[in-house]
């Protein structure tokens, strides 16, 4: 009987430990370097932005090192996702991204569709997510002349600055 209770105890503990590591709806949460055994497969995969890269259509957050040795990169496509702040307030970050793997040229990737995906943390673990996005969630001010006619507020759709 004490067998049987001290069995159950652990495999208990063992099932309350996968939970913990499974995100919502029980999604694996894994490494940066553990996505390239899991394309096609909806996970959360977690690591530090080391560089972040704009294109005129596109933002490249590579996690854990810069590119080309990034084990792992988060597409954001502009005009198809609603994440519209400043991608760069999310370097040196610590996240969560959560989306199906997909193979880029050997590459795993996760393309950032929605800011339900993607989840930041400070250097003590806090989740600062809303933080980050309402401070980069804005349309910049731009400065007035003095001598010159007001300009009216610029209105945008994307905050991602084009670089040619």
């Amino acid at each position: 009987m004490k067998l049987f209770l001290l069995v159950s105890a652990v495999l208990a503990f063992a099932i309350k430990a996968s939970a913990a590591d499974a995100g919502a709806a029980g999604v694996l949460k894994i490494g940066t370097t553990e996505a390239t055994n899991h394309y096609g497969q909806e996970m959360v995969v977690t690591g530090k932005v080391a560089q972040v890269t704009i294109r005129p259509t596109v933002t490249f957050l590579n996690l854990d090192k810069p590119f080309p040795n990034s084990p792992f990169t988060v597409v954001i496509f502009h005009g198809h996702s609603s994440f519209f702040g400043d991608a760069n307030a999310l370097k040196g970050k610590s996240i969560e991204i959560k989306g199906k793997i997909k193979n880029y040229q050997d590459k795993p990737e996760i393309a950032l569709d929605n800011t339900n995906q993607l989840t930041v943390f400070d250097s003590k673990g806090t989740n600062i997510t809303s933080g980050i996005l309402q401070a980069t969630n804005h349309a910049p001010v731009l400065p007035q002349p003095t001598n010159a006619v007001p300009v009216p507020p610029v209105t945008q759709t994307n905050s991602f600055p084009e670089i040619m």
